[in-house]
């Protein structure tokens, strides 16, 4: 691995410690290996950074002795996230107290979507990410749909505990009761964690649940109604809380999040909260005026055409754009006139035409 760790931060070497810790949040959620695009030996890189210039001492060392300092046994080498974040399903936080961690507890919490929230004690469930194709007047007006997901609900069987009535409850006996055991953590540090066993509580049933197996969670397929906001444009995410997955033993559900990605539409388009739309005229209707009818999302409406329009000339109809989101104000409608050239004239009407022309 690189041994520039202010160059693997992008720091300069007079950085504060906010500045590397910002730095080391920013690397750690662009690098992570549970992203899709994430990149594992650069996430190495940036912790074993990290662990060194995130703590004061370390930093000291490493900027007196440099390259050397890890063959003093200072660098963070035996760090391996595999190690850290494996656990399967809400294994990281279940598995490892945050709070003993100090700042990298703080980044992994925020890191990985699954376990407990920052900042308390309380186990929660996993979010869901999906991605919602809708119609065009959906995004505009709003709509309510009904989605099947795919997600951790609450064992029926044993009403999320894990373990089925009259089941004796025995002391763990991993942690001896005590609910956290000790840990090595990055291969350097000695840390007190919650126990994996019985996740704190210091007992556990003498035998878990035959459907669940002691999680208080199986995966079922769940139909859940959604309110989509009037004005949702592409791309836009809506969360929806507490429908995610179900903590572990029957916990607090995590949140729902929802993209969209919007069909395109055979008469608008849209522009912001403005709709775009084109109507054609006839050349008598440009020189002479008219009245005429054009379509909008709320239905057909009356335009004045005045004399002398000339083509590629935008109207505009006020309020007859989209909703502007969690507003109760609109967009506009601009409507752009193309005037019609005639194809295949009869000798009399090329005859006015010339008159035209040369009256013009």
């Amino acid at each position: 691995m690189t041994e520039d760790y202010y160059k693997t931060l992008g720091v300069e070497k007079s950085a504060s410690q906010d500045e590397i810790k910002k730095a080391y949040r920013k690397l750690a959620h662009q690098h992570h290996p549970d992203k899709g695009n994430g990149d594992e030996a650069k996430f190495k890189e940036i912790n074993e950074a990290y662990q060194t210039l995130g703590n004061k001492e370390k930093r000291a060392q490493y900027d007196q002795f440099g390259s050397a300092f890890n063959n003093m046994g200072g660098g963070a080498g035996g760090f391996n996230w595999q190690d850290f974040a494996r656990g399967g399903q809400g294994g990281f936080r279940s598995n490892v107290n945050m709070d003993d961690l100090g700042d990298l507890g703080d980044i992994f919490g925020d890191l990985f979507g699954r376990g407990r929230r920052r900042g308390t004690n309380t186990a929660v469930g996993e979010d869901i990410q999906i991605t919602m194709t809708i119609d065009f007047r959906e995004a505009v007006f709003g709509a309510e749909k009904n989605i099947r997901l795919d997600k951790m609900d609450t064992c029926e069987k044993c009403k999320g505990k894990g373990h089925e009535d009259g089941t004796k409850i025995i002391t763990c006996p991993e942690c001896n009761g005590l609910g956290r055991i000790q840990k090595i953590v990055f291969g350097a540090f000695a840390t007190e964690s919650v126990c994996p066993t019985c996740k704190g509580e210091g007992k556990k049933p003498e035998s878990f649940c035959s459907k669940c197996h002691g999680q208080g969670r199986v995966k079922n397929k769940k139909d859940i109604k959604i309110t989509i906001p009037a004005g949702i444009s592409e791309g836009e995410t809506i969360r929806v809380s507490n429908q995610g997955n179900v903590g572990p033993k029957g916990s607090q559900s995590g949140d729902l999040f929802i993209s969209f990605r919007i069909k395109s539409d055979k008469e608008f388009e849209r522009e912001g909260y403005d709709i775009l739309s084109k109507t054609e005229i006839n050349i008598s209707q440009a020189s002479l005026g008219d009245k005429i009818q054009v379509s909008t999302l709320d239905g057909p409406v009356k335009l004045k055409i005045p004399a002398g329009t000339q083509s590629g000339k935008i109207f505009v109809l006020k309020n007859k754009g989209v909703p502007v989101l969690n507003s109760s104000g609109r967009g506009d409608q601009q409507v752009e006139v193309i005037v019609k050239t005639p194809k295949g004239l009869s000798r009399k009407a090329k005859k006015l035409m010339e008159e035209l022309n040369r009256e013009l």
